[in-house]
């Protein structure tokens, strides 16, 4: 009794324990609230403009990759067709419409060759609109003619003529010194048609022997980097400019041109001569910065600029070709602040006013939960005493509610104890047929779950056995394949050897002639490259089902990783092309494919190529099916088909669509189709699990969605849907 004294003196109201400690949560939480609003207010402003930064940077390195890898991209492919034959350089009219189809295609500001006698030709579009051919000869004083060019490429009149001289212009002589392709000197010129500075992209040419004819080169026109820049709009005062490693000026987001005219001639302009604000202060700075050349990575900092903060990143942009460029980045700090400013102030006012409005809440909620408790402690300390008929007042709360009721139910139960262990009994063996009904249950799974492991145990005997056959005939292959690019080589040079000999001894001994009578010399000369360059397309042919059998296996990868799935379904296919081509019964099923743009997939490889092989299987089972029922003719009236779709949903998902125009599925069977041992095919030709198996795989492996859409008659259409990128410790 002593110590039931002692700790009733030393307890506290509930009242009191409920509102106090609420009280110093809701303070202790709206402070640390408004303390982390700040604190994350100013590391916000850092972290958005570096984000921004980053993301700008990339955006322009990207546009610089795709933007300035065109002209030396058309520079090779021009240079070997000329070093083939393809392309005759002495051919001037054949020459200058190839350019014209180049310009045509692709948004250049010049193509054009110079070769080692002095003469040349080109295709521009120095307005930016029209295409003039340009031809020169080797004789100066008035040797170039520009000509106004049709709609079909053809000459129709000269506009000017103007004296070119190849041996003085540095985009000549420079590839021609290195003899490598590089990116010569910006070129400045005020033309008629307006100011033209542009990039140009050289590289030495050479005939069949490797004798240099000259070289030739492909402009583009910087300017239009600056709409580019301008085109990003990061705010309103930031800046994106790009500059030469002697600090001049190639382009910038600002409303300022990268150049002054001076005595009619274009000047290119440095930019710490820039009249934008921003752009001269960041240049001077990256100048006292130890020159502009050494910035050799990824520099950040921070300047005042007209007493506003700016973010500043200066990033090095090379290329393999001498391209040396920086990239910079400016983004002004208010641009972020004022609105977090305002945010911070409003976080602020609603978490004190929320701490008033919890404090008060606290007190008449504290109030409203003891009076009930109360009440039942009053009840309790009655029923110790013996008095067994208690009964409490219910409340509007509905867990005290739920005790109130609780505790009267209480006192009837103790004369209903005997009740209670029949009905206990009647539970225990409801208890028992649960028991027995999960076991079913159970047994089922693990059925399942041994013909799935079967499966995958098949699939990964067949993988090995694909990629072991695979592995030893592609090195056989590969060594043909090798090899005969060195035969055709020999053969085109022994042929030309003979040629050439025929040339010049027309008339050679009688019984050289009587030889290249016997052996048909003429046949030979013209079958023999045919037969290499069959049997090279034959090498080729194996090679791709060889590497077609490898990607379908994945044997050699990791069993999760990042996989183009179009290189999946094109194996997977490629399997499937004995049963897709034309046979005597029926014609060739067709296959559409529309790719979309779909990154690289983190998925497991093989377990999706296998849900490929189930559908694709499926639908050239449902076309024979449909088939058997038609004339070959009424085949091709309506011939077969089956469309592959891929597409990127919501920049999270990726989608594969397959579709077929077979016999369909019934809408009985379509809510059946991933049932495990469910089949529709004859007994001995199916075993019910593919589509199951390819449901699991699908939802359970990879977290997405397998559905069907089908209507009997019309064909079906299965959808599959999985996240781009896949946390492997997230699925089950």
């Amino acid at each position: 009794m002593k110590t039931h004294y002692l700790s009733k003196a030393k307890s506290l109201p509930l009242q009191i324990v409920l509102v106090v400690p609420f009280v110093i949560q809701t303070f202790g939480a709206v402070s640390l609230v408004g303390y982390l609003s700040f604190k994350n207010g100013q590391r916000a402003v850092n972290d958005l403009a570096e984000q921004l930064i980053d993301r700008t940077t990339e955006v322009v390195d990207e546009h610089l990759k795709s933007y300035l890898s065109i002209p030396q991209t058309l520079n090779q492919i021009n240079a070997d067709a000329i070093h083939r034959g393809l392309l005759d350089v002495r051919d001037r009219q054949t020459l200058g419409k190839y350019f014209w189809d180049q310009m045509q295609a692709y948004d250049l500001t010049y193509i054009g060759i110079g070769l080692t006698t002095g003469e040349g030709l080109g295709a521009a579009r120095y307005d930016g609109k029209t295409i003039t051919i340009d031809d020169w000869t080797a004789k100066l004083l008035n040797n170039t003619s520009t000509y106004t060019i049709d709609n079909q490429g053809n000459r129709t009149q000269v506009n000017t003529r103007w004296t070119w001289n190849n041996f003085s212009e540095s985009w000549y002589t420079q590839p021609i010194a290195a003899g490598k392709p590089i990116w010569g000197k910006i070129v400045t010129a005020n033309l008629p048609a307006g100011p033209y500075i542009s990039a140009s992209a050289s590289r030495p040419i050479y005939d069949l022997q490797n004798r240099l004819l000259g070289m030739i080169a492909t402009d583009i026109h910087l300017l239009k980097l600056s709409d580019f820049l301008r085109s990003l709009n990061i705010s309103q005062s930031g800046r994106v400019f790009l500059l030469e490693r002697d600090g001049t000026l190639i382009a910038s987001s600002g409303t300022e041109k990268p150049f002054v005219v001076v005595n009619q001639k274009i000047r290119r302009l440095r930019a710490i001569d820039s009249s934008d604000p921003i752009i001269q202060n960041v240049a001077k700075y990256l100048q006292r910065f130890n020159g502009f050349s050494s910035i050799t990575q990824d520099t950040d900092f921070q300047i005042e600029v007209q007493g506003k903060r700016h973010f500043v990143d200066a990033v090095p942009w090379r290329d393999k070709y001498g391209l040396d460029w920086l990239v910079v980045v400016s983004v002004p700090e208010n641009a972020f602040m004022a609105q977090i400013n305002a945010n911070t102030r409003t976080t602020l006012a609603l978490c004190f006013g929320a701490l008033v409005v919890a404090s008060v809440m606290g007190i008449f909620t504290s109030h409203w939960i003891v009076r009930p408790i109360l009440r039942l402690n009053q009840a309790s300390e009655a029923m110790a005493s013996g008095n067994l008929t208690q009964t409490v007042e219910t409340s509007s709360i509905q867990e005290l509610n739920t005790l109130s009721n609780s505790f009267n139910y209480m006192a009837g139960q103790l004369y209903e104890s005997f009740t209670a262990l029949e009905k206990s009994k009647e539970e225990l063996e409801d208890r028992v047929q649960e028991r027995t009904t999960e076991l079913k249950n159970a047994l089922e799974e693990l059925q399942r779950t041994q013909f799935q492991v079967i499966q995958s145990e098949k699939m990964s005997s067949l993988g090995q056995l694909v990629a072991g056959v695979a592995h030893e005939i592609n090195n056989p292959v590969n060594f043909i394949h090798g090899n005969l690019v060195h035969v055709q080589e020999y053969t085109q040079n022994l042929l030309a050897f003979v040629q050439l000999y025929q040339q010049y001894d027309p008339n050679p001994a009688a019984e050289i002639q009587t030889l290249a009578e016997d052996i048909d010399l003429e046949f030979l000369q013209e079958d023999l490259p045919k037969m290499l360059s069959s049997m090279k397309v034959g090498t080729e042919r194996i090679r791709q089902i060889v590497l077609s059998l490898r990607n379908f296996s994945r044997i050699d990868e990791a069993e999760f990783k990042s996989v183009d799935i179009h290189e999946g379904i094109d194996s997977t296919l490629m399997i499937l092309q004995h049963r897709l081509k034309a046979k005597q019964e029926q014609p060739e099923i067709e296959v559409i494919k529309d790719y979309g743009a779909v990154p690289q997939v983190e998925c497991y490889a093989g377990q999706l190529n296998q849900v490929f092989m189930n559908i694709l299987v499926n639908a050239i089972d449902a076309l024979e099916e449909n088939n058997a029922k038609h004339t070959y003719q009424e085949i091709e009236d309506n011939p077969n088909r089956i469309k592959i779709r891929t597409s990127v949903v919501n920049s999270i998902w990726v989608e594969v669509a397959i579709a077929d125009n077979g016999v369909g599925i019934s809408k009985e069977f379509q809510q059946r189709i991933f049932d495990p041992f469910f089949t529709t095919k004859p007994i001995g030709k199916g075993t019910g699990m593919g589509m199951s198996i390819s449901y699991q795989i699908i939802t359970e492996k990879h977290g997405g969605k397998l559905e069907c859409f089908s209507n009997s008659g019309e064909g079906t259409e299965f959808i599959i849907q999985i996240p781009l990128r896949l946390k492997v410790h997230q699925v089950v």
